[in-house]
């Protein structure tokens, strides 16, 4: 059996010329590469396909907690689950807003929007200084349409017709026919209200960069006893987040002074209300040298705010206070915030409070003399069925405390960062340190350790946790979310119609004339055909008849 025929090969198509047709070069196939690109970028499906994958690139902030908002809780996450815990750091989880790949979507769908909107907006400019358009050849085409016979002139009627149209744009026109016509329109708003949406966009766009940019965020804790803080520094804050063009080096100058804590709980220990009494200094009064303070409070949804800065109440623990007595008569007094490790909101909270031995000059002696008073903090203490202390309240009703006593060396002078909530535990691993005491302390109480040292449980001082925040760009957000919710009314409430209106000298008549009316709303408007009944009948009342 014969193979099949081949066919024979295709030739080459060539131009006109006979010359087959040439590629394009590299430079015009990279401009039709960026051309479509961009084309493709700038399209409105681009637009909300980036404005989707933003939204779903948010959910892990919502979903793992934020290094930037509470630290603590990211330090529980890597206890609980210390397998995750190093992949979802890898992934930016803890830093979601700040992690390279959600600034890319935000990057891209500014590109898009801003390419996506301004071809918009030029085209509703153009579209706002168009005249009315010129008269349809067959009105009768028309979703409204009504003609009649007048008794009136031409030139009347269309003086009838200015006088019911005054608040419209119009354009009178003569057609070759010799007929008149007025064209008629109304509802440009409408197109300005597009404009003015489109283009306040872009204004929050810019006014969210602007404050990422020149703003600034920061924490610190503050004890509720008088104790003041300056924004002078960003030595002055625990955590402080600086904007890309923000160096810490101009900050607004205020200070704040933290008089008391106030809280309020119900039975069942749920908070009610907490604020702080507090008192203040603006940036003028330092500046002026003047030392009253301004007394206001400050809580939960009531900042205060002061230069720009705007200084919020997130917050609030305790501070126990212990005195260490050594043998030779010598004491030291420490009072730190120790933080709440109980999300139930009891406030049980653990800490360390750190002492040197006063006195000692030698440096091997001073460093193997460093005492910590670690434990747990209970605002109101229980016993729990393992022995336990546990707090029931959130408030101090029965301050409690289960210290754990540690001499040795704390690692604080080897010049590496430490913890002010807990001891280096490699040094405790290490043998630097080691426990001497341990027990159970009521305010008042004592523990005495091996060398006679004597720590006592002296009381308990409220903190709060103040955020302070400057974003240059929130009065431009607010001044164009108002632009945009008021753009947006006027492009939703206000419709565009077209009205037309064609006068022709009746034949054999010079006294009357034909009347030929036509209407069009160009979007969806309820009640336009009211409107146009009503202006046809005014203006075709001395009719000899009617039709349409």
């Amino acid at each position: 059996m014969s193979s099949p025929p081949t066919a024979p090969p295709t030739p080459p198509q060539t131009s006109s010329g006979g010359e087959p047709p040439s590629r394009p070069g590299p430079f015009r196939a990279g401009a039709a590469l960026l051309r479509n690109t961009w084309r493709g970028l700038t399209s409105m499906r681009t637009a909300l396909v980036l404005l989707f994958l933003l939204a779903v690139a948010a959910l892990p902030g919502a979903l793992f907690p934020q290094r930037s908002l509470n630290a603590f809780l990211v330090d529980d996450f890597y206890a609980d689950y210390p397998a995750a815990a190093p992949i979802v750091e890898a992934l930016g989880g803890f830093e979601v807003f700040a992690s390279p790949w959600f600034a890319a979507i935000y990057l891209l769908l500014m590109i898009s929007l801003v390419g996506c909107v301004l071809p918009r907006s030029r085209e509703y400019w153009r579209g706002m200084r168009q005249p009315p358009v010129a008269i349809p050849r067959n009105l009768s085409r028309l979703p409204h349409h009504v003609s009649g016979a007048s008794v009136e002139a031409p030139e009347t009627v269309l003086g009838r017709a200015r006088t019911l149209l005054r608040g419209w744009r119009t354009v009178e026109r003569s057609e070759v026919d010799g007929s008149r016509t007025v064209s008629a329109e109304k509802g440009y708003l409408r197109e300005t209200g597009n404009l003015v949406f489109h283009l306040s966009l872009i204004g929050i766009l810019l006014g969210l960069a602007g404050g990422k940019m020149y703003g600034y965020e920061g924490d610190v804790i503050i004890r509720a006893d008088g104790t003041e803080f300056c924004n002078s520094s960003v030595l002055g804050y625990d955590t402080f987040r600086a904007g890309l063009r923000v160096d810490g080096t101009d900050l607004n100058q205020f200070c704040v002074r933290v008089d008391r804590f106030n809280g309020s709980w119900l039975p069942n220990g749920q908070p009610a209300t907490f604020g702080a009494d507090v008192a203040y200094q603006t940036g003028e009064d330092l500046r002026n040298g003047r030392t009253s303070w301004r007394p206001t409070d400050i809580s939960i949804n009531q900042p205060l705010r002061t230069d720009g800065d705007r200084i919020y109440l997130t917050g609030y623990g305790y501070a126990p206070e212990f005195t260490v007595t050594w043998p030779d008569g010598q004491s030291r007094t420490g009072e730190i915030q120790w933080r709440p490790v109980d999300l139930s909101g009891t406030q049980l909270s653990e800490g360390a409070t750190k002492f040197e031995r006063p006195g000692v000059t030698d440096p091997e002696a001073r460093r193997t003399t460093q005492l910590a008073v670690t434990g747990t903090f209970a605002p109101t203490g229980a016993i729990d069925q393992q022995g336990r202390l546990a707090s029931v309240h959130p408030d101090l009703r029965a301050p409690t405390a289960d210290v754990n006593v540690l001499l040795g060396d704390l690692g604080i002078d080897d010049g590496r960062g430490q913890s002010i909530f807990a001891v280096d535990q490699q040094q405790i691993d290490d043998g630097e340190l080691r426990s001497v005491a341990q027990d159970r302390l009521g305010i008042g109480d004592t523990v005495r350790l091996p060398d006679g040292t004597v720590v006592r449980f002296d009381g308990v001082t409220p903190w709060v946790n103040l955020q302070v925040g400057y974003d240059p760009g929130q009065v431009w957000v607010l001044m164009f979310s108002m632009l945009m919710v008021g753009g947006l009314s006027l492009s939703l409430l206000i419709k565009r119609r077209r009205f037309w209106v064609r006068v022709q000298a009746t034949d054999g008549d010079p006294t009357g004339s034909r009347v030929e009316l036509g209407g069009l709303a160009r979007t969806d408007r309820a009640g336009y055909g009211e409107e146009f009944d009503r202006l046809s009948t005014e203006l075709l009342a001395p009719t000899q008849n009617k039709d349409g």
